[in-house]
């Protein structure tokens, strides 16, 4: 099976899977989906069962990947990559109460879920781009995790620049520390004076403009519109429902998600055979993603800071990608619904949001709830979790209602990336970095603030790539 991409917007070339790995965001400005999706039976799913994560990994992504990296690279890739992870897992499933669960996707090397795609991703990148003979530079925005687990993955990489924008002062320490703290000539951390979404928005537009860095180089995506990361994060969905042994029934998700990226991967995984009966979006007062299921409308608000930083978004740039398939999979239909919303707001119709409701729910939080909600977990299990985590184990239990299926939150970062978050939850205990990290706060940073404006940002980038 070999696997080609399309853009959600329709007027971009038809790629194989090396070639949306270096694209990342579509030339008209979409982005990429795989045309079909392989899919797993009950009898194929039973065979998985008792597979390590990256002997399952490959049975997943290999047919996302096809030709494009022959098997025996492809399991040296994942194993090496999952070998970075702390717990032998990778990603352990600890049980808070009847029919209630935590994956615990904080085990990699900076702390957060988004370890398990972006340090496979910069695997995938340097692999691909030492057989191609190119060089490339890596341009994101971070909410918070992103940036440290992108430069992580990419540190060591000799064919990538990386340049990582987050805003400025709106990340917590341990999250800024985690990027600056990273010294080598490849990486440059760009603290922008703008919220997230200033960031991102100049990310995108940094893809679909004239070209700007010297010599003709590629410009590559790691953010959550990169394919990779999403086909990287649909594993553990899998891994979590056949660890707990229950493919004869369905397994519920309560997903913490700003950019629906990873809770897109849960969609995926259930429209690949994966018994899923439904997926709780868990969100803060930046509730963009909560307004589309109860109000049916998808519009962006101002953006108010929050004890869970990395959900504070008011633009879902993944939610495009599950807006494609209820537009029929019609890029010029979902080019006019994205130009709506440009505009100011998109109404979902009666059929769409139906639709919607009838494989997600959703829940938000207040910092107060987040906060109780941390206390209570701890006052219960002895148990600390983050805020985002909180969050989720929350609209878990709102949304579960008296359905039997297994719900299981995904714990998407470790609770010391966010001291006050702890601290406010009352509880009277601090979250411990673990031995890697143990000094973080002693090391040297590097960083660069620049204003919010696209111009010098691109100045920056061209006159600071390497020959």
């Amino acid at each position: 099976m070999s696997i080609r991409y399309v853009s959600t917007r329709g007027q971009a070339p038809e790629l194989n899977f090396e070639d949306v790995l270096l694209a990342g965001l579509a030339s008209d400005g979409g982005l990429y989906v795989p045309t079909e999706l392989p899919t797993f039976s009950h009898e194929q799913l039973v065979a998985m069962q008792g597979m390590s994560y990256p002997d399952l990994a490959y049975e997943i992504v290999s047919p996302f990947v096809g030709d494009c990296i022959d098997e025996a690279d492809l399991r040296a890739i994942l194993n090496e990559t999952y070998a970075e992870f702390r717990h032998p897992a990778v990603a352990p499933l600890i049980q808070l109460d009847h029919n209630q669960w935590v994956l615990e996707l904080f085990q990699g090397p900076t702390l957060a879920f988004k370890d398990f795609a972006l340090q496979l991703l910069g695997r995938l990148l340097d692999h691909v781009l030492a057989r191609r003979g190119e060089k490339v530079v890596i341009m994101g925005a971070t909410s918070g995790d992103t940036g440290s687990a992108a430069i992580e993955g990419c540190r060591r990489c000799e064919n990538i620049d990386i340049f990582i924008l987050h805003p400025h002062e709106r990340v917590s320490e341990v999250q800024r520390r985690q990027m600056t703290t990273v010294i080598a000539p490849n990486i440059h951390n760009l603290a922008i004076q703008g919220n997230f979404d200033d960031c991102q928005a100049m990310v995108k537009a940094s893809f679909v403009a004239e070209p700007f860095l010297p010599g003709g180089r590629r410009l590559v995506a790691v953010n959550s519109i990169n394919w990779a990361r999403i086909m990287a994060q649909i594993v553990y969905y899998f891994y979590s429902a056949l660890a707990l042994g229950r493919l004869d029934a369905p397994t519920s998700f309560s997903v913490p998600t700003g950019n629906f990226g990873d809770i897109f991967a849960g969609y995926l995984a259930k429209k690949m055979g994966l018994p899923v009966e439904k997926l709780v979006i868990a969100t803060n007062k930046n509730d963009v993603l909560h307004r589309v299921l109860t109000e049916g409308v998808y519009s962006r608000l101002s953006l108010e800071p929050t004890l869970s930083p990395s959900m504070d978004i008011t633009v879902s740039s993944n939610f495009e990608r599950l807006l494609f398939d209820l537009a029929g999979r019609d890029g010029d239909e979902l080019s006019r619904w994205m130009a709506t919303f440009a505009e100011g707001g998109l109404a979902l119709s009666t059929e769409a949001l139906e639709q919607t409701k009838t494989m997600f729910d959703s829940h938000r939080c207040s910092d107060d709830e987040t906060c109780e909600e941390i206390a209570q977990v701890w006052s219960s299990n002895g148990y600390l979790i983050d805020p985002h985590t909180a969050i989720g184990t929350k609209a878990a239990r709102v949304c579960h209602g008296d359905s039997q299926a297994a719900m299981v939150t995904l714990a998407t970062a470790h609770p010391a990336k966010f001291p006050a978050a702890i601290e406010a939850s009352g509880i009277g205990v601090e979250a411990q970095l673990p031995r890697h990290l143990a000094d973080l706060f002693e090391r040297q940073e590097a960083f660069d603030v620049l204003p919010n404006d696209l111009a010098e940002v691109q100045t920056f980038m061209a006159e600071n790539c390497r020959a």
